[in-house]
């Protein structure tokens, strides 16, 4: 990426908030001058007494190469390469830091912001680092990526820890390089439609799981370079899957190299601890209201679409930037100008970079994590809401995990859990998640929240993944999950693949995998996910047994009934009512032997009689096995039509009524 002198015009949007490039004004890129090659760097300090370039080409003397201020708070200077390239180290790529006497006249050493190279920690400085150069071979993804309709197709996220999916023997990192050459393949195999990486913007600690970012335009250094990473992706979709990145535009850690205190002042945040700190993280808030803030998140979410190729965003604690009060107890908040705990300025932000980044890159999707009842989260800006595309649906999460853990005994005490969610299931673009969240800090692992013996486990557990393949929403579970890890996730270790040797985790993994291939391929099961539309409860009110039951449909009618069974007891005739009479024929079992489960279903094909049941005028009895979810294939015998009216002969008769004596 070459440097270009910006205008006064470039300048102006970045401080008014509006700049969606702002990379390329500040960090580091290469120019010409004079028939030379050199480099450019720019940073914004505006309240500093005096910066400097430091690194290894002048031994980390600040007074070696002193930066000129310019007139709106920008500090810049060029250098040869030649000088650049002295004592470079043994990767290649020689560093640099930025020395800030800060307006508190501290001086601090700090990582350049814009960056696109760091060093691997424990080491912290920023690396010279040239984008340009990667030849891209997903010319035919992004054509189709172009007319992608994901609310109507099939959404479902793998979501992966990159740092430990796999390692090596030795407990080493995977290189970008390997992740793609395994990881791929057994996305594609699972039947995975998109992959979720947990941040991947560089990061001193381990344990933050990439939460923590120091380095939001550098592609984390512990598994390779920048363009290692540009091939993972672009790997990932010359092999049809998509690649979401989890981002953190919400909160940053006070490193002494990151933005905490770049100037000596609050720069980055707001200066009250009311506002501008999340205590109970020991972060601090990103300060929407001044608009160099907002330029430097809009042009990063920006830049991972336009240099990374990346499909979306999935956007980290978005109550802590709608709300004040977020991680808050009263009194502990500034409210706003109204008084309320609103972040108007936040909120505005959000609408202003979902606007924008729908209007500049198509196919892509922005999810929000978002945890609270804020209205229209998904619905346009144009309506009032905030535009984003999908989001995380925590209140199902909850609820179905809290079900999940109880007895099955007093599993019909809390029936409401399993059909509550239907209430305001297409209030909002959902996706389902069994996320990374969910699996640590003692919540268990999804197979540990089960109750009962292992074999109870694992039924509960192939039941529960097949209620919610079924039930309307886009899907997310993060690795692990699909073959039963048994403890929680550990981040400074691979998964325990060996598991996969035991005789009920290959076959669990065998289940999910066909039913995320039937997810795809069953456009009941995807195609109609926000409206009523596409779903029917048959039975929701059966407490005493646990059990519920309805119908998907798609857009042209077909429809998959899904009948879950949250108990042991088995029912080998239970009957169901139907709204149309057909024929049901059993496409999926979670109980079936190959599956590890206890291989009662349905062998025949089952034919709905002329018979009223639960308010329905037709009905048929199944074998409905114990801790499971069966899927058939519902195939209606329409009634005959109803004969048209004669409208032109009712109107006649009208007229000529009314014309009568």
């Amino acid at each position: 990426m070459r440097y270009h002198a910006p205008s006064g015009g470039i300048r102006d949007t970045f401080h008014q908030g509006l700049s969606r490039r702002a990379y390329e004004m500040l960090g580091s890129h290469p120019c010409e001058e004079g028939g030379r090659r050199k480099w450019h760097f720019c940073v914004w300090a505006p309240n500093a007494k005096h910066v400097a370039l430091v690194g290894s080409f002048n031994h980390y003397d600040r007074s070696a190469h002193p930066m000129k201020k310019q007139y709106d708070g920008t500090w810049e200077l060029r250098l040869d390469e030649e000088t650049l390239w002295r004592d470079v180290p043994e990767d290649g790529y020689p560093t640099y830091k930025y020395a800030v006497w800060g307006a508190d006249d501290i001086w601090r050493m700090k990582a350049d912001p814009y960056a696109f190279y760091s060093e691997l920690r424990p080491n912290n400085a920023s690396r010279l680092y040239d984008l340009e150069g990667y030849e891209w071979g997903d010319e035919a993804w992004m054509k189709t990526r172009h007319d992608f309709n994901p609310y109507q197709s099939p959404v479902n996220i793998y979501e992966v820890h990159m740092g430990s999916w796999r390692r090596h023997p030795d407990g080493s990192f995977y290189s970008y390089t390997e992740l793609a050459d395994e990881l791929i393949p057994y996305v594609l195999d699972m039947g995975y439609t998109h992959i979720e990486l947990l941040p991947v913007m560089e990061h001193p600690l381990d344990m933050s799981w990439g939460y923590q970012v120091t380095g939001y335009y550098a592609a984390t250094a512990r598994y390779g370079t920048p363009k290692e990473f540009m091939n993972f992706i672009d790997r990932c979709h010359q092999a049809g899957i998509g690649v979401i990145l989890d981002w953190v535009p919400c909160h940053f850690p006070k490193d002494e190299i990151g933005l905490y205190r770049f100037d000596g002042t609050s720069l980055y945040n707001h200066p009250d601890r009311r506002r501008g700190e999340i205590a109970q993280w020991g972060t601090k808030l990103f300060d929407f209201a001044r608009g160099e803030v907002c330029s430097f998140l809009l042009s990063n979410a920006c830049f991972w679409m336009d240099w990374y190729h990346a499909d979306g965003l999935r956007v980290d604690a978005v109550s802590g930037i709608i709300y004040y009060d977020f991680c808050k107890e009263p009194g502990q908040y500034l409210p706003n100008c109204y008084g309320g705990r609103e972040n108007l300025d936040g909120i505005n932000f959000l609408r202003r970079l979902n606007e924008t980044v729908y209007h500049d890159f198509c196919g892509i999707m922005m999810i929000a994590e978002e945890s609270t009842a804020f209205p229209m989260v998904t619905a346009p800006t144009y309506l009032g809401g905030l535009g984003f595309g999908f989001k995380w649906n925590m209140g199902w999460m909850n609820d179905i995990l809290s079900y999940i853990k109880l007895d099955p005994v007093y599993r019909k005490y809390h029936h409401d859990k399993l059909t509550f969610s239907l209430f305001y299931a297409f209030s909002e673009n959902y996706i389902l998640p069994f996320s990374h969240d969910e699996v640590v800090h003692g919540k268990h692992s999804m197979l540990d929240k089960n109750p009962g013996d292992l074999w109870q486990k694992f039924a509960g557990l192939r039941a529960l993944y097949g209620y919610t393949m079924a039930h309307p929403g886009k899907k997310l579970l993060f690795m692990g999950g699909e073959f039963a890890h048994f403890i929680e996730w550990k981040y400074d270790d691979q998964l325990d693949w060996f598991l996969l040797v035991y005789e009920r985790h290959a076959p669990l993994q065998s289940c999910v995998r066909q039913m995320n291939h039937l997810y795809r391929e069953i456009p009941a099961m995807h195609e109609v996910d926000n409206s009523w539309n596409g779903f029917q409860w048959i039975t929701a009110n059966d407490t005493d047994n646990s059990v519920v039951a309805f119908v998907r449909t798609d857009k042209t009618g077909q429809a998959v009934l899904c009948v879950s069974n949250f108990t042991p007891v088995f029912h080998p005739i239970y009957r169901i009512g139907l709204p149309l009479g057909g024929t049901l024929n059993e496409i999926f079992n979670t109980d079936r032997k190959e599956y590890g489960g206890s291989n009662q279903y349905n062998a025949y094909e089952l034919h709905a009689e002329k018979s009223e049941f639960n308010g329905f005028p037709y009905s048929v009895d199944i074998c409905v096995p114990p801790l499971s979810t069966v899927y058939f294939r519902y195939d209606k015998i329409l009634p005959p039509p109803k004969p048209k009216r004669n409208y032109r002969t009712l109107s006649k008769i009208t007229v000529s009524r009314r014309h009568s004596p």
